[in-house]
């Protein structure tokens, strides 16, 4: 018994890509690095990337890192929290991170 996936929640799962030396390393396994929404599930993750890139996802693996704490003086705080997916795309698909400007 599967739930349907609203569409129009899918924009809001996806907040940015993430640049790093490794996620840069990753593309050349044709694997995307993405910050998401904390809530967001690998099969809403999957229809998302779909949706926003036109492109065909084979697999979704994801990273619920904790969360790291942050001092000013006295007080202690958190960094906001964030979930990374890692989204493998078909052989033939890739998304432009860095357009031609």
């Amino acid at each position: 018994m599967t739930k349907s996936i609203d569409p129009r929640i899918l924009p809001d799962l996806v907040r940015r890509p993430i640049v790093t030396e490794k996620a840069t390393r990753l593309l050349e396994e044709n694997k995307y690095t993405f910050e998401v929404a904390p809530h967001a599930t690998k099969t809403q993750i999957k229809a998302a990337i779909q949706e926003l890139f036109d492109v065909t996802v084979v697999g979704v693996n994801t990273i619920n890192p904790p969360r790291k704490q942050r001092r000013v003086g006295r007080f202690v705080g958190h960094k906001p929290h964030y979930k990374r997916a890692v989204v493998t795309l078909a052989p033939g698909d890739s998304i432009t991170l860095f357009p031609e400007v």
